[in-house]
C-alpha cells in the first residue's frame, strides 16, 4: 500500500521551512515561532508513511540534520538542563540520520560509542551499572556536572545501536529492555514484556510502535524473544484474517495511515497492513 501522495504527508511537506527542519527540532518550545510539528514528529510520521532517503524531502531534512551534527548551524530548541545537552543532541541527530542513511561518518562514530558503552555493561551477561557509568564517561569523555546521565532505554540509543552490537551481548541487552520497568523512553512507558489488556486502545499502538523499533533487530536469539507478540496478534486477527485497533488508536502519528478513518474498512485495512507488516519482521 502507499500512503506517500496522500493527505497525511502532503500536509507535512507544506510545513516543511527552507533549511529542511519544521522548526524546533524535538520540543516545542517557545524560542522560534510556533510549528504544529516538530522535526522529529515529521521524520517519524514520513518515515512511517513509506519516505525514505530518495524523497526530495527527506534528503533535504537529513542534510539539515548533518549540518546539525556537523557544528555548521543548531537546533533551535531550549537547552533541557536535566541533560549534557551536547551529548543528548548529538545522540538524536545521530539516531535519525542513520534511520534513513548509513552514510555519515561522525554519526557512525557516535553508534560505535554507544556500542562500546553497551557491550562494556553487558559484557558479563547481566547488566553492570558501575561499568556502563565508567565506560560512559571515558568514551563520551564526560564528568558528569549539572547533568545526569543519559539512560540507554530510549528510541535514540535503540535505533543507534540497531545491528551493531557484539552478537552474544546483543540477546542480553534486548532482554534488559524487555523487562524494563519504565519501557522504552519517548515511545511507551510500561513493560514491554506485558502486553496492553485492552486491544482495541491508542495503548496497543504505542505498544506496537515499540515492538516495530525492536523487530529491527536480526539477531535471532532477539527475535524468538518476541514470539509472545507474534501469539498475541495473532490470537486478536478477527474477520477475513484482518485487525482492528479501534478509532482510539488514532493519534496522527502511527495512525491514520489512509486519509480518512470516516469508513470502518478503511482503519480496519489500515491496522491490518501495519500489524501485517510487523509480524513478517518478527
Amino acid at each position: 500500500m502507499d500512503f506517500k501522495d496522500g493527505k497525511w504527508a502532503q500536509k507535512i511537506i507544506a510545513l516543511q521551512l527552507n533549511d529542511g527542519s519544521w522548526g524546533d527540532f524535538h520540543s516545542l518550545s517557545t524560542i522560534t515561532p510556533k510549528q504544529p510539528i516538530t522535526t522529529e514528529q515529521a521524520l517519524r510520521r514520513l518515515k512511517i508513511l513509506g519516505y525514505t532517503l530518495e524523497d526530495k524531502p527527506i534528503k533535504k531534512v537529513v542534510n539539515y540534520l548533518q549540518n546539525c551534527l556537523n557544528g555548521k548551524t543548531t537546533i533551535p530548541d531550549r537547552v533541557e538542563k536535566l541533560h549534557n545537552w551536547k551529548i543528548f543532541t548529538e545522540l538524536m541527530l545521530s539516531a535519525w540520520i542513520i534511520i534513513f542513511s548509513l552514510d555519515n561518518g561522525k554519526a557512525n562514530d557516535i553508534a560505535e560509542k554507544w556500542s562500546i558503552i553497551i557491550n562494556s555493561a553487558f559484557e558479563g551477561g547481566n547488566y553492570n551499572n558501575d561499568q556502563y557509568i565508567s565506560t560512559y564517561m571515558k568514551e563520551l569523555e564526560l564528568k558528569p556536572k549539572g547533568g545526569r546521565l543519559l539512560d540507554f532505554t530510549s528510541f535514540y540509543q535503540i535505533s543507534l545501536l540497531t545491528n551493531i552490537l557484539d552478537k552474544t551481548i546483543e540477546p542480553n541487552y534486548f532482554k534488559y529492555i524487555l523487562n524494563h520497568e519504565s519501557g522504552i523512553y519517548y515511545i511507551y512507558d510500561k513493560k514491554i514484556n506485558k502486553i496492553p489488556k485492552t486491544f482495541k486502545s491508542k495503548e496497543t499502538s504505542r505498544y506496537i510502535s515499540a515492538i516495530e523499533l525492536l523487530a529491527k533487530y536480526e539477531n535471532i536469539n532477539c527475535k524468538k524473544q518476541l514470539d509472545y507478540v507474534k501469539k498475541w496478534l495473532k490470537g486478536n486477527m478477527e474477520n477475513e484474517n484482518k485487525w482492528d485497533m479501534g478509532k482510539e488508536s488514532k493519534d496522527g502519528i502511527y495512525l491514520p495511515l489512509s486519509d480518512s478513518w470516516k469508513k470502518d474498512k478503511n482503519r480496519i485495512n489500515d491496522c491490518t497492513y501495519r500489524i501485517n507488516t510487523l509480524i513478517n519482521k518478527i
